[in-house]
């Protein structure tokens, strides 16, 4: 679509991505600066930088694994596969993606009970396994976030030129710029903050849409006309695959294809990428499952309702005089949300879903940046190029990093978008690359048996086999013609993201079956422990806490019973709902072939503005709660400043000394 076609000004473009970005970059400065003269906590620590001094309380972690989960994707992809595959796409997407995060509350029990002081996942791999282990995973971890990040630049960038005509080069770099300025300046917590504040907006916004779509709007405005209006779409052009070609039924096979793919993929995303890890390295020991567990079945209702609503809404509103004719190279790039936003509310709609998207952009990209400056940090820079470097350097060098792949961000949006790819072909792509890792990396965390070579096998023998599958697939199915098009379809990517898990998880098991290993994790539990000694000399900084002060947890937070307490309640839990998403919910509906009427598509739809309400108080108003301790003081230091005598400025407390 060209310019002069687009819903909004090209200005509009701009003023989004550069002037909120720099509005919550400033926003981010401040509360920066609030925290550091009124709390304990200080960015100039390498410590809080990167990890928030490992204080952080499980409404924000639920509240930071909900933003860093929301991708372009979880707004565009989710409501491309509702316009392809009807109902059942909002729930193949939304619990393909739920469940890896519940499953990771068993990985985020374990790191704290086997390396509570590592700052990456790639530090206990290189404590447990060495060198080639530590390089190979490197790789596998790396490519995760390059892959996540491109989809971020090219999901945003795509939407942001359909809409407003701005030039998609400048969009790619630009998005990345806002961010990386906070990051850089506030480290973890303040990216946090910024995940809390994106989260807030973001529910508000899709609660706007629901309700606009299913109640106000003039061209639906209610449950029985949405209804009428998508059997309507599937008597004109009945979907393939569906039973009866109706959008109103779960039994879609395109959509399980879609599904089995999407859980795949998604393992690969959360279990190798930093930004998930360093959340659970952020939080408090004993409330790192809570937050995976509350995070997780919270993110659930944003890719589920919004794709209920707007993605349907562009099914519905096929033929409408207001509607653009979406291509299928359209819906791959995921703009059937903004082409039904456009439709419904005109310019505003447009207006209020290219902020929406820039949230969750920006939000996801703060998540990469300081867990991809974390990675080359601490496993690049301190391992390989300096080992005895200083608190200063590192610091330095985080900041540095985080400024570095932020570029690198723009670069391979950019490459992906010259060659032709899709933020959905990327998408379904992702696990095949990455997937062979997942079972290797699980084990090794989790397991002291894990045989280090068959793991490491496993990785790099499914990542060809995953390649390989995916590429004989293609060329078998499409007459030896492999590209970009051929490549993308569901059976091909389903074969290469089969055989990468597969073959990665049957050599890693089995080996580790075979010829186990003793392994006691005691040198992973002693990776960057603080001195057990007491600290005599206060850091430079006399009202603020020393590295190794801001390293140390208590004893109780760190209790084995406690924590292994904690990891049988994040297996047993996490596999519950795991069946429940996957299996004993979508499968029976899936073989009953029903076509959903007006009361059972009714329900459906509640349900997830419920679901949605309901994680809106658990992200949002639950973590205002449990920080109102630390509101009080920094409201009290503020009155202090402006109205009392003193200076409301973080004193910490003297240490107590004997006489």
């Amino acid at each position: 679509m060209s310019s002069s076609e687009t819903v909004l000004p090209q200005g509009a473009g701009y003023g989004v991505v550069v002037g909120i970005g720099l509005f919550f970059s400033a926003f981010m400065l401040v509360l920066t600066a609030l925290q550091t003269r009124y709390t304990a906590f200080s960015p100039k620590s390498s410590e809080e930088f990167s990890s928030a001094s490992r204080s952080v309380k499980p409404g924000l972690i639920a509240s930071g694994i909900v933003s860093a989960w929301t991708w372009a994707a979880t707004l565009l992809q989710s409501s491309a596969v509702a316009y392809k595959f009807g109902i059942s796409g909002p729930w193949w997407y939304g619990s393909g993606a739920t469940v890896q995060v519940l499953l990771f509350a068993q990985l985020a029990a374990k790191l704290k009970l086997n390396a509570p002081y590592a700052h990456t996942w790639l530090e206990i791999v290189g404590a447990r396994w060495g060198t080639v282990a530590h390089l190979v995973f490197m790789f596998f971890g790396l490519a995760t976030n390059i892959i996540v990040s491109s989809m971020l630049i090219l999901g945003g960038s795509a939407t942001v030129t359909n809409l407003t005509g701005m030039n998609t080069i400048a969009a790619c770099f630009l998005i990345p710029l806002g961010v990386a300025i906070y990051v850089v300046v506030g480290g973890m917590r303040a990216t946090l903050l910024c995940d809390y504040t994106h989260t807030t907006v973001l529910f508000a916004i899709i609660l706007t849409f629901a309700f606009t779509v299913y109640a106000t709007s003039p061209k639906i405005g209610s449950l029985s006309a949405m209804h009428d209006l998508l059997v309507n779409a599937a008597e004109a052009n009945p979907v393939p695959g569906n039973a009866h070609g109706s959008y109103l039924t779960m039994r879609s096979k395109n959509g399980l294809i879609f599904g089995v793919i999407n859980v795949i993929g998604n393992f690969a995303t959360v279990f190798q990428d930093q930004a998930y890890w360093q959340r659970a390295i952020a939080s408090k020991p004993a409330s790192c499952v809570k937050a995976y567990l509350v995070g997780g079945l919270a993110w659930f209702a944003i890719p589920f309702t919004f794709a209920t609503t707007l993605g349907l809404a562009a099914v519905a509103l096929k033929g409408d005089p207001d509607m653009p004719i979406l291509t299928p190279s359209d819906v791959s790039a995921g703009l059937p949300a903004a082409a039904a936003a456009s439709a419904l509310l005109g310019k505003s709609g447009a207006a209020i879903l290219l902020v929406l998207l820039f949230l969750a952009v920006t939000s996801a990209t703060s998540a990469e940046l300081i867990a991809v400056s974390s990675v080359l940090t601490y496993d690049v820079y301190k391992k390989y190029i300096n080992p005895k470097a200083t608190e200063a350097q590192i610091l330095k060098v985080s900041h540095a990093m985080v400024a570095f792949f932020a570029l690198c961000m723009g670069i391979a949006g950019l490459i992906f978008f010259y060659i032709g790819v899709s933020m959905g072909w990327l998408y379904t792509f992702m696990g095949v690359i990455l997937g062979s890792a997942v079972a290797p990396i699980a084990l090794c965390i989790t397991w002291s048996r894990a045989n280090k070579w068959g793991c490491i096998v496993g990785a790099i023998a499914g990542f060809f086999a995953g390649i390989i599958a995916w590429l004989v697939t293609t060329s078998t199915l499409n007459n030896s013609v492999i590209n970009v098009t051929t490549s993308g379809g569901d059976y091909e990517m389903l074969a290469g993201n089969l055989a990468s898990i597969g073959v990665g998880a049957i050599i890693a098991t089995a080996s580790s079956l075979i010829w186990p290993e003793n392994f006691d994790f005691e040198s992973t539990r002693a990776l960057n422990a603080p001195k057990s000694a007491p600290i005599e000399e206060k850091s430079e900084d006399l009202d603020r806490k020393s590295p190794d002060d801001e390293k140390r947890i208590s004893s109780t937070d760190l209790d084995p019973v406690a924590l292994g307490k904690a990891f049988r309640f994040a297996a047993w839990s996490s596999v519950i709902l795991l069946l429940v998403m996957l299996i004993i919910i979508p499968l029976p509906l899936f073989f009953a072939q029903t076509i959903y009427g007006l009361h059972g598509f009714s329900a459906w739809v509640v349900i997830g503005i419920i679901w949605c309400f309901c994680s809106a108080i658990s992200v949002v108003l639950y973590p205002l709660w449990e920080s109102r301790e630390a509101l009080r003081q920094i409201t009290m230091g503020m009155y202090q400043d402006v109205f009392g005598k003193g200076s409301g400025r973080y004193v910490a407390p003297s240490p107590v000394t004997n006489a």
